[in-house]
């Protein structure tokens, strides 16, 4: 048997007030997104400001982040042309997406989460979603 460490109540609504304080710091409105290991949605916000797309935008970024336990930066590379996963924005039936601002956490070296923030620009989200990250992974992610 493997023991199996998750996300609980307290580290998602953790991960969602530290990146809303991060976008209310950047003065931007988000949509935020917690996904646990297995890709489900466990917490969800939207701020007032945030626009209409990044509800759907958020949920993606987390999704695709955890699906392929890396955050969307590092996936938007390798989805280039001639990279190795090019074309993986259009699989999955459209649930997987390239655009940063999606995040994996691990605890212990191991996946088991993510989070997704949309509604700033690309450097506004992955500020924001990697704040989350720290708010509870104590320094263990890059």
């Amino acid at each position: 048997m493997r023991s199996v460490t998750e996300l609980d109540d307290a580290d998602a609504d953790a991960m969602v007030a530290a990146a809303i304080q991060a976008a209310r710091r950047l003065g931007i409105g988000v949509s935020v997104a917690v996904v646990d290991r297995g890709g489900r949605l466990k917490r969800f916000a939207r701020m007032d400001e945030a626009e209409i797309a990044g509800a759907t935008l958020a949920e993606q970024k987390a999704f695709s982040a955890i699906a392929n336990s890396c955050d969307t930066d590092v996936l938007a590379g390798l989805a280039q042309p001639g990279a190795d996963l090019y074309g993986i924005e259009a699989a999955g039936s459209g649930a997987f997406t390239v655009v940063i601002g999606g995040v994996v956490v691990r605890h212990r070296d191991e996946i088991v989460g993510a989070i997704g923030v949309s509604g700033g620009t690309s450097d506004q989200d992955r500020a924001c979603a990697t704040a989350a990250r720290d708010a509870v992974a104590g320094g263990e992610n890059p």
